[in-house]
Parts: C-alpha cells; structure tokens; sequence
C-alpha cells in the first residue's frame, strides 16, 4: 500500500511566502503575480490523488442509481470536504472536514429557504460575511466559514421548499461524509476520527468561547476606535460588498448570479494589491476555464461515465494546483463546476458564458469597494495633516 499522502500547507503560496522578507517588488509583479508565477514546488499531485476517490463514488452512485443530479449534488460536497485535508486544527485536518461538512449542509439548507429573490438573503449574505471576515485570523476556521458562505449563496439560486432544502442539505452531508470516511483510511486515521467525532461537543464549546472573545474584541475596538490588528475593519468590507453584489445577483433575478457575490466574496483581500491580484487571477482563469469547457462540451458529447471522469479530473487538478498559482486553479476549478452542471444534463455551456461575466462583475465591485476604502482612509489621514499643521493645504 502506498504512503498515505502528507498534508498539504494550510496557506496558500502567496501567504506563505509572505513572511520572508526580501526587496521591494515592482507594483506591476504584484498585481499580477497570481496570474503568471507558478510555485510548482508546491504542487500535491501524487497526494491529492486520494482525495477524488469520493468524488467517484458519489458520481457512479447517483449513475447507478437512475439519479445523476443527486450524485452531482454529492459530488461537490465530497469535494468541498476535500479541500478541508489542506486545512489543520489541533494538528489533523479531520475536524475541519468535520466541521465543513456540516457547515455546508446547514448553509445549504438556510440558503435554499432564503432563496434569492427574498431580501432577506442579502442581510444573511452580509451577517455570515461579517462573520467570515471575524474569522480571518484563524486560518482554518476562516476556511470553514468562507466555505460556508460559498455554499450558502450557491444553495440561494435553487429556492425551494424546506423539504426539498432538508433533502438537498442531506445529500451534501453524504458527499461529506463519504470524503471523511476515505479521507480516514488513506491517512490511516480511523482512531483520530473516532476522537475527533467523540470531542465534537468540545470543539463546540471552545469556538463558542473564542466567538464571544473575539466579537468582544470587536466591540472594544469600535468603542475606542483602535483598528490596528483588528478583523473588524476587513469584516465590514466583507458585509458590504456582499450586500452589494448579492443585491446585484438578485437584480439580475438568473440562477448563475451567485457567482457575483461569491466571486466578490473570493477576490476581496485585506490588501489592495492582494485584492487586485486575486481579482484578475480569478477573472482570467475563470474566463479560460469557461471557453475551454464550453468548446469541449460543443464539439464532444461525452457519456455519462466520461462526464464523471472529467468531473474527478478537474477535481484532482483543483485539489494539486491550489497553492502553485491561482489563474491555474481558477480554470480547473471553473472546468470542474461545468463538467459537474453538464453531468446531471444542467447546460453547462450556456451557464459558462454567464458565469464568466459574473466573475468580472463580482471581481469589480471588491475591486471597486477596496478603492472606495482607500481613498477615504487618504482622506482621513490629511485631514489629521491639517489638523496639526494648518500651513498643510486641505485639498
């Protein structure tokens, strides 16, 4: 039997090397440096490999059993679940599948009944999105709630009942789980998953206790106007541009305008340079993702079984080229969502197209949003110019 995969860095490539210091780089590189570096040092080809396994069997599933889109449903939470193998709390990644998959069964559920011709969607969009931004100095559980939130806006565009919504939540939970059970024997780590589950209560308490800390530290940092190391600043932003870009979605009033809040949602750094980056690396591989996916689909019309197949190959390609540049994983990633929309008979080369234009749209507003931002906090800072030097012109 072949060594059970590492895990892979829980930060991005950008972030990691973030803490090595070196010369300035030019704002141009910045920009642009998710599109065109490749960290392929960082690629986890060999070890992601494992992590389809469960994709495959939720697909042949829902093939096997007459119910394509059932399959597909499980699918993308087994494959969202395997993603969480890249994330570690307390040294495993298993309580972050754990606490993933049913993140996203009960967003999927809250999604579904909110729905996104309802209003009330936009002020749950924005509540999670100040939640998520709360969460952005703890990595893990950072990626559990942008997850969350991804699965929350994608659920809004199929709005139906709350049975319908209970089924659809309870299949993404299967998908979930089938990942946690192959994630546990290829790590060899059925007696850490057998703690883990027993200590889920535990887990709950203390992020309960650390919610509480963390939005009393908010608290103290609006009261006394101290924003230096504190989320708040980054949490707002996040509720205001999905406020804004879910209210765009609905406007829109078509299934695929999800992906303007999620996109905005994705792009939206604390930095404007991470901001701008990733809003183009996002855009261009979301673009070429789309337009290779959709000749395919024009061109060839693959079975049911060869669908499946390209659905676990872009999801391989999505897990491996995470961390080695993000205009890569973008189309993989873009691929496998119009793959998986063709397997269970959704037109998947009509809703790349739109899709693709959602992303620009969602890319703009974060963009648009951070610049907003900027030029107020200039603002700020000569109005205090003036204040302690009135020879300072006040324009």
């Amino acid at each position: 039997m072949s060594a059970p995969p590492r895990v892979s860095a829980t930060l991005p490539a950008s972030a990691a090397h973030q803490e090595q210091p070196g010369p300035p780089t030019p704002l141009t590189v910045q920009l642009l440096s998710d599109s065109y570096i490749f960290h392929w040092e960082l690629q986890t080809f060999r070890e992601d490999l494992f992590f389809t396994i469960a994709v495959a069997i939720c697909l042949v599933t829902g093939i096997a059993a007459g119910h394509p889109a059932a399959g597909m449903i499980a699918a993308s939470g087994a494959m969202t679940t395997g993603f969480g193998a890249k994330h570690a709390i307390e040294g495993s990644p298993l309580p972050t599948m754990i606490f993933v998959s049913l993140g996203m069964s009960l967003c999927t559920f809250i999604g579904m009944v909110a729905g996104h011709t309802n209003f009330t969607l936009l002020v749950i969009a924005s509540l999670f999105g100040f939640g998520y931004g709360m969460l952005s100095a703890r990595p893990s559980y950072s990626w559990v709630g942008q997850q969350c939130v991804v699965t929350l806006l994608v659920a809004s565009a199929f709005p139906f009942s709350a049975r319908e919504a209970v089924v659809r939540a309870a299949l993404i939970c299967a998908g979930g789980l089938v990942q946690l059970l192959c994630s546990a024997i290829v790590l060899r780590a059925f007696s850490q998953l057998g703690r883990h589950l027993n200590e889920l209560a535990r887990y709950l308490r203390d992020e309960d206790l650390q919610l509480r800390r963390t939005y009393l530290t908010a608290v103290l940092s609006v009261r006394h106007r101290r924003w230096r190391g504190s989320a708040v600043p980054y949490a707002f932003r996040l509720a205001v541009v999905l406020a804004i870009s879910t209210e765009v979605y609905r406007r829109m009033n078509f299934a695929s305008g999800y992906w303007i809040p999620m996109t905005a949602l994705l792009v939206l750094r604390p930095g404007i340079a991470d901001t701008a980056n990733r809003a183009v690396a996002r855009t261009a591989g979301t673009f070429a993702g789309a337009v290779l996916a959709s000749i395919f689909l024009v061109y060839v019309h693959p079975g049911s079984l060869v669908m499946a197949a390209l659905v676990v190959l872009f999801t391989w390609l999505s897990y491996s080229t995470l961390n080695v540049n993000y205009a890569l994983f973008s189309i993989s990633l873009t691929s496998y969502i119009v793959f998986l929309l063709s397997f269970a008979d959704i037109p998947g080369a009509q809703t790349a197209h739109r899709r693709a234009v959602c992303t620009l749209i969602g890319g703009l507003l974060a963009l648009g949003v951070r610049l907003v931002v900027i030029q107020h906090r200039l603002l700020e800072d000569r109005r205090d110019l003036v204040t302690r030097d009135p020879t300072i012109p006040a324009t």
